[in-house]
C-alpha cells in the first residue's frame, strides 16, 4: 500500500504545473539549445587559461593583460559577435598606468631592554613577503628606514571634525593605520576611505609611506604611483610585535577606534626598514573587450542589456603570480559562456545584448567607468546591467539587485526554476568604496543585478587563488541562470 502511494506521489510531482519538469517545458527549443550549450568543462577551461602563467596575472596595462584581451576578442569573433568599433574591433582602449614590483624587503627594528641589561638592544625581524608583508602594488622604488607613527584610520578631515594627524609629526616617518572610517555607516567619510585619498594625505604630511594593518596580506594595485612614496601592508600579528611597547594588540586597538570614534594617535619606538625596486609604466593602456548580438526589434535594438565582469587581476610581482582564478577569471568565463549561448539563438531578444569584459576593476573600476562614460555608438542607452564577480567557488549562487526595480529579482527567481542554484538575494540600496563593476552603472540610474557564488572565497587577492579552487558546475550554473534572466529581460 505504501509503495502504491509513493508511486502516485512521484507521478503527481512530475505532472504538477509547479514542478521542475513543467518549468523546463516552457522553454522554446531555440532557448533550450542555447542554454544547453553552456557547459561546465568549457567554462572551467576558460577560467584555467585566464589564470595561467601565460597571462601573468592579467594586470591591466601590462602585456599579459593585452595578450589575454586579444585571446578573448578572438573568441568573440569566432562566435560571430558584432564588434563595437570598425577600427579597434572588440577592444575599447583607455589609459591605464601601472607598476610592476620586482623586489621588496621589510625589516622591523624593535627595541628590547632585558631586565638585567642597562642598554637597550635593537632586534631585527626580517618579514616574509606575502605571509607577513607586501608592498602595495603602486609603490615607488626606495630604500628607507623610518620611525613609525600610528594614525588610526589615516584620515585627515578637519571639516568633519576629525583628524588622525592632528598633533603628530609624520615627516620622514612611516605612518601605520587601519583601513576604515570612524563611523561605519557614516557616508561623510566615504571619500576619505579610498586608497588614493589616504595615500595623498600621508604624502602631503611628509610621510615616507603608509603601512596598512590587515588580518592577512592581500595584493592591491588600486592606487596611483607617487614619486618617493612607499606604501605597504603588514599582518595584525606583525603589528602586535610593534604595538607590544604600548601593551595593546592590533585587535584591541581597532576595537577602541570603533568604540570611541575619536583619533587615537601616537608615535612608536619601533622602526621599519623598507626596500622596494619598482618599475612604473605611466603610458600603460587598458582594454575593455566588448561584443554584442543585435536585438530583433527595429526600435528596441538601440537599447542594450550589458552582461559584464572584470577581466583583470593583480599581476606578477616579486616572483609571485596572482592568478585570480576566482577573482575574476570565473566571472569572465561566465560572461563568455553566456555570450556564446546568445550567439547560438536563432531568434534574438528584442533588445541588443552587449558582452563586456572590463579592465581595471582592481585599480578602481576604471574599465566599467570608462564604458559607462563612452557607451558604444550603436546604442542609445543601457537598459540593464548584469555583473559577475567571483562566481567560481562554492555550491550555490546569490544576487544583489537594484532595490527600486524588484522585477529584476522576480526574473532571476523564475529563471532559477530551471537551474536550482539561487540562494541569498538582497536589494542594492547604494554602492560604496568596495563596489564591483555594476557600481558605475548603478550610479547612473541603470538597473543592475550582481551575481556571485556562495564561496567561501578563500585566498582573496593571494597567490592561492588558483584554478584548483574552482567548481566548474558553479560557473556553468550561474551562467545558465543569468542567460535565462537576461533573455527574459531583453525580450520584454
Amino acid at each position: 500500500m505504501k509503495r502504491r502511494i509513493l508511486i502516485v506521489l512521484v507521478f503527481a510531482l512530475v505532472l504538477s504545473p509547479a514542478g521542475p519538469l513543467s518549468a523546463q517545458e516552457k522553454l522554446t527549443a531555440d532557448v533550450r539549445t542555447a542554454l544547453d550549450s553552456i557547459q561546465p568543462l568549457e567554462a572551467y577551461s576558460y577560467c584555467k587559461t585566464l589564470s595561467s602563467e601565460t597571462f601573468a596575472g592579467r594586470l591591466t596595462g601590462h602585456e599579459g593583460y593585452a595578450a589575454a584581451a586579444k585571446w578573448a576578442a578572438a573568441k568573440f569573433k569566432q562566435w560571430g559577435l558584432k564588434p563595437i568599433h570598425r577600427e579597434s574591433g572588440y577592444l575599447q582602449p583607455y589609459p591605464s598606468p601601472y607598476v610592476v614590483i620586482d623586489r621588496a624587503e621589510m625589516t622591523l627594528l624593535l627595541e628590547e631592554k632585558p631586565e638585567s641589561a642597562e642598554e637597550t638592544n635593537v632586534k631585527e625581524v626580517r618579514l616574509e613577503p606575502e605571509k607577513e608583508f607586501l608592498p602595495l602594488l603602486f609603490s615607488d622604488s626606495g630604500d628607507r628606514t623610518g620611525e613609525l607613527v600610528f594614525v588610526g584610520w589615516g584620515i585627515s578631515a578637519p571639516d568633519l571634525g576629525y583628524d588622525d594627524y592632528a598633533g603628530v609629526d609624520v615627516a620622514g616617518k612611516f605612518v601605520l593605520c587601519f583601513r576604515g572610517t570612524p563611523g561605519r555607516n557614516d557616508r561623510r567619510f566615504e571619500p576619505h576611505d579610498h586608497h588614493r585619498a589616504r595615500m595623498k594625505t600621508a604624502k602631503e604630511k611628509g610621510a615616507f609611506g603608509l603601512i596598512y594593518i590587515y588580518d592577512e596580506i592581500v595584493s592591491n594595485p588600486n592606487g596611483d604611483w607617487i614619486e618617493g612614496f612607499m606604501p605597504a601592508e603588514i599582518t595584525s600579528k606583525v603589528a602586535d610585535w610593534v604595538l607590544k611597547e604600548k601593551d595593546i594588540t592590533a585587535a584591541e586597538l581597532r576595537k577602541d577606534l570603533g568604540t570611541y570614534k575619536k583619533p587615537l594617535t601616537f608615535p612608536l619606538r619601533a622602526k621599519i626598514h623598507l626596500k622596494v625596486e619598482a618599475r612604473p609604466f605611466p603610458q600603460g593602456i587598458g582594454y575593455n573587450i566588448v561584443g554584442y548580438v543585435e536585438g530583433s526589434d527595429a526600435k528596441l535594438r538601440q537599447e542594450c542589456l550589458v552582461i559584464g565582469g572584470h577581466f583583470d587581476h593583480n599581476g606578477f610581482h616579486m616572483g609571485l603570480l596572482f592568478p585570480g582564478a576566482n577573482d575574476n577569471a570565473s566571472g569572465s568565463a561566465a560572461v563568455m559562456e553566456i555570450a556564446e549561448a546568445f550567439s547560438k539563438l536563432k531568434k534574438k531578444p528584442k533588445r541588443s545584448v552587449v558582452f563586456a569584459l572590463f579592465g581595471g576593476e582592481e585599480m578602481g573600476l576604471q574599465g566599467s567607468s570608462h564604458f559607462v562614460e563612452h557607451i558604444p555608438p550603436p546604442f542609445s542607452n543601457v537598459d540593464t546591467m548584469f555583473n559577475f564577480d567571483m562566481v567560481g567557488e562554492g555550491d550555490g549562487s546569490g544576487i544583489g539587485y537594484s532595490g527600486d526595480v524588484p522585477e529584476l529579482k522576480t526574473i532571476i527567481e523564475e529563471a532559477d526554476q530551471h537551474i536550482g542554484t539561487l540562494g541569498r538575494t538582497y536589494p542594492i540600496r547604494g554602492v560604496g568604496v568596495g563596489g564591483s563593476d555594476h557600481a558605475p552603472f548603478y550610479q547612473k540610474g541603470i538597473p543592475v543585478v550582481s551575481f556571485h557564488s556562495n564561496g567561501p572565497h578563500l585566498h582573496y587577492h593571494q597567490t592561492g587563488d588558483t584554478i584548483y579552487r574552482i567548481n566548474p558546475d558553479m560557473i556553468a550554473d550561474v551562467a545558465k541562470l543569468a542567460f535565462l534572466g537576461a533573455y527574459a529581460r531583453a525580450s520584454r
